[in-house]
Parts: structure tokens; sequence; C-alpha cells
């Protein structure tokens, strides 16, 4: 009885614990994209990622490609200045809010 308590608590913990570290990402995405895109780019984050469905998004990323996508979508952006690691902050933010993502909520996004 005790493994199958530890197991349940053990994944309920994991559960509440994945969306958590996703919206940070998403999170963090937004603040990246405010101060290093939106000056170059002059749109919204939003307008950013409703270029691509949400799978599409996922292909982008998953082949390496999302950099020179960004450049596509924004010509003015020099992915040079963007670290390696807030690529993948960019990517969660560009899929909840892909065309099929999570509608905005009316708030700076």
């Amino acid at each position: 009885m005790k493994k199958i308590t530890g197991v349940v608590a053990l994944s309920l913990l994991i559960a509440m614990c994945l969306p958590t570290s996703t919206m940070a990402g998403v999170k963090k995405g937004q603040r990246i994209y405010k101060k290093h895109f939106y000056k170059k780019c002059k749109f919204s984050g939003v307008m950013f990622s409703r270029h691509h469905l949400q799978a599409e998004w996922e292909e982008i990323y998953e082949s390496g490609k999302l950099p020179e996508e960004a450049k596509n979508i924004c010509p003015n952006l020099a992915i040079e200045t963007i670290k390696k690691e807030w690529w993948k902050e960019i990517y969660a933010y560009s899929v909840k809010y892909a065309k099929d993502g999570v509608p905005p909520n009316g708030c700076n996004d």
C-alpha cells in the first residue's frame, strides 16, 4: 500500500511541475521577444507566433531552423544578437500563441 501511495504522490508531483516549467518558458519567451525582437519586427509576439500552426513551429524548431524562420518573418532582426539558449523560450512562446494555439488575453502579449 505504501508503494502505491508513493507512486501516486510522485506522479501527482510530476504532473504539477510540468505545466509550470512550460509556462516559465512561455513567459521568458515573451520577455525575450519584447526586449530583443519587437523593436526590429514592429509587431507583437502574438503576430509573430500566428505565422504558423503549432505543428509547423514544432517542425521548424526540431529541424534547427527557428532562427532562419524568425529572420524570414522579421527581416530586420539580427539573429546573431539572439543567444542560442533563448530560442527554446521563443519556441515555447510561438507554439502557445500559434494560429491554432491559445488566443491572446488582450494584454500586451
